[in-house]
């Protein structure tokens, strides 16, 4: 078969234009077509009046050969690769060795454990928060009735952070085994819509998110793994080794007691600060490492959806409108959007007391008034919080803290209507956009919660913003602060072979470790380790 790629046909084409349009673009005769499959579809919405589907196909031709060959330099057509997943290894017939850990059940972890599952290795899973219908049950008891648990909530608990989120299925890391693939083929077959498969940019929602880890649980269960709920890691056994380098022993947990281990992934999510601190404590290698902070910026679905698809907008084919936005700043700081939730809402998203974090969220349906995204201002550790490879976490709490003060002390996010916020002036009472966020907002002034740098930077981009997408910069839209969770402030360094620089047999893996931001790369990055984890499991032996 050969993959064609960029085939563009107007929205409302019909059903069949598909086959006559392969035909015209690689110049065959509609007998050489034998069949062909959807791969991916996207839309180009540039002219917003005239929007475009795009589709890549994957295509099967009696003449295949003659057709590769004829159009060897077109870039968009090439046979289709082979996406199939195949292990490098697997655990040797009857193997009984120690039993690999993971730390932490987000993304990264789970699809850590589900590859080593079903390599043989029968991992043990370990996470602080609770199976994720209870989490559930706890993040809505901040979100409805300003009551935090720390050990579960947005960040902590059963499908990591992602599970509350716009579950985003897309990334922009080099893939070129296709493990993205896999981990989206993992998703449908655990529940997910088979839609994952071909858009261009998939996204789950919340409710569907609960269910498929529910059923990637079972199947790993049913492979010899094994989760312990509610179980901190509080410190590691670690041995100095001849050449000063030390070695992973085992783990010891907050009840007290001690798990032998001598290959654990660290997959614990970017939030996870005290295990930060331990690791630090411990001489394992971390670094500070660049983030981004900010806010929340809201605005009705339907003026996003206008501004992106004109006469186009509600079409079924289209959905919710998202945007991408991104300004350099004359103080030298770039501001762009983050996270951005078509139909969505912003949600509590601290897992510390007396700290104010927001986050967004969307279901599957999109269905929401609102859309949000964060709008955040890059920031780095030479520039901003110099001090050590923790000065990030202090930079994060610090800003969390005052956004606690300006909301008033009991969860509420402190927010500002932008009209007010560019007049620097504190606002006083809503305008046409109610905010999301529960359990309240508290209109105020956010510059009493970001750095000068960051505001500074917002006000000079959101009339940019607004020229881009109309009604942006609108008066009446809801900023709702802070946004300070958008990636890890620290880095646990580890080498090619995907161990810590300096314990041997400790994997750092996922977003907590600085090495994947989202979902979909959290989830590529832990099948990648646990395939370094059992390589070097199997060469032990």
């Amino acid at each position: 078969m050969l993959r064609l790629s960029g085939l563009s046909l107007p929205l409302d084409h019909p059903a069949d234009a598909i086959a006559p349009a392969i035909c015209q673009r690689l110049a065959v005769q509609p007998a050489d077509l034998v069949s062909w499959t959807l791969f991916k579809r996207g839309n180009d919405a540039r002219r917003r009046n005239a929007i475009q589907l795009v589709y890549t196909l994957d295509i099967a031709l009696t003449n295949e050969a003659e057709v590769l060959a004829r159009l060897a330099g077109d870039k968009d057509v090439r046979p289709t690769p082979d996406m199939a997943y195949r292990p490098p290894v697997t655990a040797p017939d009857g193997w009984s060795g120690q039993r690999p850990v993971v730390i932490g059940a987000g993304p990264c972890g789970l699809f850590a454990g589900l590859i080593l599952a079903q390599m043989g290795f029968r991992p043990i899973i370990l996470d602080r928060g609770k199976v994720v219908r209870q989490r559930t049950k706890d993040t809505w008891g901040l979100w409805r009735e300003a009551r935090l648990n720390p050990d579960s909530n947005v960040q902590f608990g059963e499908g990591g952070a992602g599970t509350f989120s716009d579950g985003k299925l897309y990334c922009r890391v080099k893939d070129p085994r296709f493990l993205g693939r896999k981990v989206l083929e993992e998703f449908v077959k655990s529940g997910a819509p088979d839609d994952i498969l071909w858009e261009a940019h998939p996204h789950i929602g919340t409710f569907r998110l609960v269910t498929m880890v529910e059923s990637m649980r079972a199947s790993i269960e049913a492979l010899g793994g094994e989760y312990r709920w509610e179980t901190r890691v509080d410190d590691l056994e670690l041995e100095r080794l001849p050449d000063g380098r030390q070695r992973l022993r085992g783990l010891h947990l907050h009840d007290g007691s001690f798990l032998e281990a001598d290959h654990v992934v660290m997959a614990v999510g970017h939030s996870a600060r005290p295990t930060f601190e331990m690791l630090h404590r411990r001489g394992v290698f971390l670094e500070a490492k660049p983030f981004s902070i900010g806010v929340r910026i809201e605005h009705p679905q339907s003026w996003v959806d206008q501004a992106r698809y004109g006469k186009c907008a509600g079409h079924p084919d289209l959905g919710a409108a998202a945007y991408s936005l991104a300004h350099h700043a004359s103080n030298e700081r770039t501001v762009y959007s983050f996270c951005m939730c078509p139909g969505g809402r912003v949600v509590a998203a601290t897992s510390e007391e007396g700290r104010v974090v927001t986050n967004g969220m969307s279901q599957y349906s999109r269905a929401e008034f609102n859309a949000n995204s964060g709008l955040v201002v890059g920031i780095d550790p030479a520039r901003d919080y110099p001090g050590g490879p923790l000065a990030g976490i202090e930079f994060q709490r610090h800003w969390e803290s005052l956004a606690f003060e300006a909301g008033g002390g009991n969860y509420h996010a402190p927010g500002q209507r932008v009209g007010d916020f560019l007049a620097a002036r504190p606002s006083t009472a809503l305008g046409e956009v109610a905010p999301s966020y529960k359990p309240g907002v508290t209109m105020t002034d956010l510059s009493r919660c970001l750095p000068g740098f960051a505001i500074d930077a917002i006000r000079e981009a959101l009339p940019v913003f607004g020229r881009q997408i109309a009604r942006y910069d609108h008066p009446d839209a809801v900023m709702t602060g802070v946004e300070t969770r958008t990636s890890s402030p620290v880095r646990i360094t580890r080498g090619k072979d995907f161990q810590s620089l300096n314990v041997d047999r400790l994997f750092p893996a996922g977003e907590g470790a600085g090495y994947a931001g989202g979902i979909l790369s959290a989830a590529i990055d832990g099948i990648k380790v646990a395939e370094a984890v059992a390589a070097s499991i199997v060469a032990m032996r």
